[in-house]
């Protein structure tokens, strides 16, 4: 039960019914018995401007921004962090005494994920990357500063992949079609195939190599065709839900003042929700 003194915080997209976060912060509230709400916010593109303004004067200390709205999230606030200046992309809001900070938070949260995998570092290693967008940015910004020797931006239109390549320097080149396959360590979807709901991703990993990894960040479904496929062939298949878990610690401890954990308990209660739909 919160009070008028509840402090308040969300989650802002189009569409935003699917998302995880009200029941991963609010598995948080509960456990630390906090006088706090977390609320979904479906926000249209049009009106993200006006919404977002007004969010403050409601009384809430922040927002997490998921698809269509981190580049318009960037846009309208200042102090951002490293990750956030480098992917020109924001995912998490703290409002704090009329500044409006962004955040960056996925870069973090992919780096954690590849850690409790046993991935802390990537030197010398080649990956693979699916998507040219918000998400792959993130990625990719964490696989540079993992220290990947060389990373390879597959998508659809060319010239989109080309101009994230370019954001990021030497290290990150495009190319059409998948084949650094046969020489990469890691390979990881960024995109929305394979999502329930979406068009199934067709990718053959037969190229790659056992010791190899593939991580999808889709985690609707817990397990997609393309980690089915991975753990048929002997490699090693890594889903998003990590990252999710991981992105939302610094936004939980600004907000409500209390350092989360991400523990089996927490992952299992997500894993629960998905399955029930």
């Amino acid at each position: 039960m919160i009070s008028g003194r509840a402090k308040l915080a969300g989650v802002a997209g189009w569409p935003i019914g699917h998302s995880l976060s009200p029941a991963l912060h609010g598995f948080w509230i509960e456990e630390h018995k906090l006088d706090a709400a977390y609320v979904p916010l479906a926000i249209a593109p049009g009106d993200f401007k006006d919404a977002f303004a007004a969010l403050p004067k409601l009384g809430f200390r922040g927002l997490n921004v998921t698809l269509p709205h981190k580049e318009a999230a960037f846009a309208l606030s200042t102090g951002h962090d490293e990750a956030a200046r480098i992917t020109g992309a924001v995912n998490t809001i703290v409002f704090d005494e009329g500044r409006v900070l962004g955040r960056n938070t996925d870069v973090y949260g992919f780096s954690q994920l590849l850690r409790d995998n046993g991935i802390g570092s990537l030197s010398n290693r080649v990956a693979v990357v699916l998507g040219a967008g918000g998400a792959a940015r993130a990625v990719i910004a964490s696989l540079i500063g993992l220290g990947a020797a060389r990373v390879v931006v597959v998508n659809r239109t060319l010239d989109k992949a080309q101009a994230l390549a370019a954001l990021f320097g030497a290290r990150v080149v495009a190319q059409e079609g998948l084949a650094a396959l046969g020489e990469a360590y890691l390979l990881v979807n960024t995109t929305s195939l394979g999502m329930a709901g979406q068009p199934p991703l067709a990718v053959d990993l037969g190229a790659m190599s056992r010791g190899s990894a593939v991580i999808d960040i889709v985690y609707r479904p817990h397990e997609t065709a393309l980690l089915a496929q991975a753990k048929a062939l002997g490699l090693k298949a890594i889903d998003g839900l990590g990252m999710l878990l991981h992105q939302a610690q610094p936004g939980f401890a600004a907000w409500f003042g209390v350092e989360p954990k991400v523990t089996p308990q927490l992952r299992a209660h997500l894993v629960g929700v998905m399955e029930r739909g």
